[in-house]
């Protein structure tokens, strides 16, 4: 929310109060306390009127502080809260005549008590990030509604990413950003995924924890700073000091929580019945059977709404007149090696069965007169689910069970974002606030009662809405992307900028989900969609089975789909990284080069893992450009060789797609290319790139590691498992057996 009318003024109606010295400061319990007046204290006049501000500094983790700023504290617990973990460690807390301190680990806040109010936030006697003169403050608009506000210094050349996935730049400099969940599809500011975390490549990241709405102004109403604000009496924020961008995410995901990590079987392909298209179990079949007699390698097969009665979503039961036999249906499927996953979402349509009876259970989110709100968008008549009450949960985690028993393996987790704040929650939950909180508790209930019934590892959601801590029930999909070129270019930065809030995985709807693609289209997103963490053909009015558009689509959807499951090793790796470390599987090129400026601004193109350049194709006739970092880098598909830094304009046919190993690489490829959940360490073939004499490079392949040396023009390799088979390759040259290889270079 912008306050300002230039550097001056006020906008009309705004009134503002800043601290502007440090009263007194204590330090209670690791902590610093500082009350702080908003005008000069000059005599004992200026001590009877305030506001005077409270200012508390902490630290949850080492290189984590956070600041409460605080006006009135007597505003009562306005629930809900996100889940921040904590540890104990040491804490060094310091005040003289100059200044207050706080340190964890190599993080410092720093509070001046002389001269006009200051704070800075420091790493080894480096500023990364400052709150000047005017910068906090207490705001009122023209309403007389009561804000809370902060002003964080950019320095010259900083870049800011993250704040959920924005299909809009890449860097968030000069925009402005509600936290505010919304169903807008991937063509506008809104976004299904509003995450108050954004990161810089200066070494440091910002996490505002306050579930509701809070407005971000990146460098758009003060240029040099960022500003958050929220409508509270109370506002926390943690700096969180990397220094690289990954090591930001690390501690990030560690406060907020880690992606779990989902199952090898959900990284192959899915594809859908797609959404309003008429189907039935003649229809599935056909899919399934005409993969199948292609030879397209297939996982998941997903149900889209119409499994279900029209007007009665959700009631949970399979529509009889054209699943008349869901169990036998879903046996018969299984018995091809599929997965089944259904859709599902939090509401209750006035036709369903379940709406009299979550009616009468008092598991419908009611207003604030008791009655159940509702309302006739997407569904006539339909309620929510108050998922704040535990017995709530209970219900509809029990409807969710009976499928589980049919042989539904997961569910796609729609919507969750049109939450309304005219309601009353069984637990008392400020609307507001329960806003964008509503997807976390809809998600982990689904999530739970997954990993109850199939076991750790074992639970996966395909979900559209999230918020802070969301991270920890994946896999989450882009939402409503058109069938264009732009919104495969704004789909991509929409996934980038997730993965740089904390989110290990993302997939999106190959072809596009409104319209139909062309055949062109469609096979440059199936490049694309299958160099993704997870990929999923979908539409919304239209088939994606590929036969349907030409038989080269068939062709490339096999081509790339051999490709990712032969990529398993690398890629079930890259994912483990994601879950225990918080580093996405798809990553902007900033987090992988924060030292390379050319890499700042990039959002056409990702690393897959750390070794993998992604470029894809936006165009018809296959011109793609791109940028190659330092090093020389090696087309996966052809093994030509490109030199960096430097940017490259090439030419793809349908079948290619600037695929680069990074230089010194090791990628572990799979002997399997027909199923993503195999044994991937056997059989496995260590590919070397470009090693640099005396490097040594260590690969995990599940409970294996590889170590590969390069010693002049031989390489060597070994293997903690030596009753494996396994392959060492480089270039054209490979050797295969067990145990210890060597290979010539020369």
């Amino acid at each position: 929310m912008k306050f300002t009318d230039g550097y001056w003024l006020l906008r009309e109606g705004v009134t503002a109060a800043h601290p502007v010295e440090v009263l007194d400061v204590s330090a209670p319990d690791g902590a610093l306390e500082i009350h702080a007046p908003t005008m000069p204290i000059r005599h004992r006049g200026d001590l009877l009127k305030g506001p005077v501000v409270t200012i508390s500094a902490h630290a949850p983790l080492p290189d984590v502080i956070g600041v409460t700023f605080t006006h009135f504290e007597g505003e009562q617990p306005r629930g809900p809260q996100f889940d921040v973990h904590s540890e104990e460690f040491a804490v060094h807390t310091s005040y003289d005549d100059e200044h207050a301190t706080l340190t964890s680990g190599a993080l410092s806040v720093k509070v001046a008590r002389t001269g006009p109010w200051h704070v800075d936030f420091l790493a080894h006697g480096r500023t990364l990030t400052s709150s000047g003169p005017k910068g906090m403050g207490i705001m009122r608009d023209a309403t007389g509604a009561h804000y809370l506000r902060e002003q964080l210094g950019l320095q010259v050349g900083t870049s800011v990413y993250g704040l959920g996935e924005r299909f809009g730049p890449l860097v968030k400099n000069g925009q402005v950003v509600d936290m505010w969940n919304a169903d807008g599809g991937t063509a506008t500011e809104q976004a299904y995924k509003n995450i108050p975390f954004y990161l810089t490549d200066a070494g440091y990241g910002v996490f505002v924890d306050h579930p509701g709405k809070v407005s971000f102004e990146v460098g758009s109403e003060a240029v040099s700073r960022v500003q958050f604000s929220v409508e509270s009496q109370q506002l926390t924020y943690y700096v969180i000091y990397g220094p690289t961008p990954k090591d930001i995410l690390r501690k990030y995901c560690a406060l907020t929580g880690r992606p779990a990590l989902p199952p090898a079987w959900s990284f192959g392909l899915w594809l859908s019945t797609s959404f309003t298209t008429s189907y039935d179990e003649e229809t599935v079949t056909s899919f399934i059977e005409g993969m199948r007699e292609r030879e397209l390698p297939l996982s998941v097969f997903h149900f889209d709404c119409f499994w279900m009665r029209e007007f009665n979503w959700c009631d949970f039961q399979w529509d009889p007149r054209v699943f008349p036999d869901p169990e036998g249906m879903l046996a018969r499927l299984k018995e091809r090696g599929l997965h089944i996953s259904v859709w599902i979402n939090p509401y209750i349509a006035q036709r369903s069965p379940l709406f009299a009876e979550g009616k009468a259970l008092g598991h419908l989110l009611r207003r604030p007169d008791g009655s159940v709100w509702q309302w006739d968008l997407w569904q006539p008549g339909m309620a929510l689910v108050d998922f704040t009450s535990p017995a709530a949960r209970e219900w509809y985690a029990g409807k969710l069970e009976a499928l589980l028993a049919q042989g539904v393996d997961c569910f796609k987790t729609d919507f969750g974002e049109r939450v309304p704040v005219d309601v009353a929650y069984a637990d008392g939950a400020d609307p507001e606030r329960m806003h964008n909180y509503y997807t976390y508790l809809y998600n982990r209930t689904v999530f739970d009662v997954l990993r109850k019934h199939r076991g750790e590892g074992e639970a996966v959601v395909f979900a559209r809405s999230a918020t802070t801590g969301s991270q920890k029930y994946p896999v989450h999909w882009g939402g409503d992307c058109e069938a264009t070129y732009e919104s495969m270019a704004e789909s991509l930065r929409g996934g980038l900028s997730l993965g740089l809030s904390g989110f290990g995985y993302w997939s999106h709807d190959i072809g596009g989900f409104e319209g139909t693609p062309t055949p062109a289209l469609f096979k440059r997103w199936l490049a694309f969609g299958l160099l993704s963490s997870h990929s999923r053909l979908h539409g919304s009015s239209s088939y994606r089975v590929p036969w349907l558009f030409d038989e080269e689509s068939v062709d490339v959807l096999r081509q790339f789909t051999r490709l990712k499951l032969s990529l398993m090793p690398y890629l079930y790796e890259t994912a483990r990284t994601a879950s225990s470390e918080g580093v996405p599987m798809m990553r902007a090129m900033v987090l992988e080069f924060p030292d390379d400026p050319g890499c700042a601004h990039l959002e056409r193109q990702y690393m897959l893992g750390p070794d993998l350049l992604v470029a894809p194709v936006f165009s018809d006739d296959g011109d793609v450009s791109y940028y190659v970092p330092e090093g020389t880098w090696t087309h996966y598909l052809t093994g030509r060789t490109v030199t960096g830094p430097r940017w490259v304009r090439e030419k793809h046919g349908f079948d290619s797609v600037p695929l680069l190993v990074r230089p010194g690489a090791v990628i572990p490829v799979g002997a399997v290319a027909d199923r993503p959940d195999y044994d991937h360490a056997d059989g496995v073939t260590l590919r070397a790139y470009d090693l640099e004499r005396g490097a040594q490079v260590t690969v995990r392949v599940g409970e294996v590691a590889f170590t590969v040396v390069r010693e002049g023009d031989t390489l060597r390799a070994s293997c903690t498992d030596p009753s494996i088979s396994w392959a060492l390759a480089a270039g054209s040259r490979s050797k295969s057996g067990s145990g210890f290889l060597t290979l010539e270079l020369g």
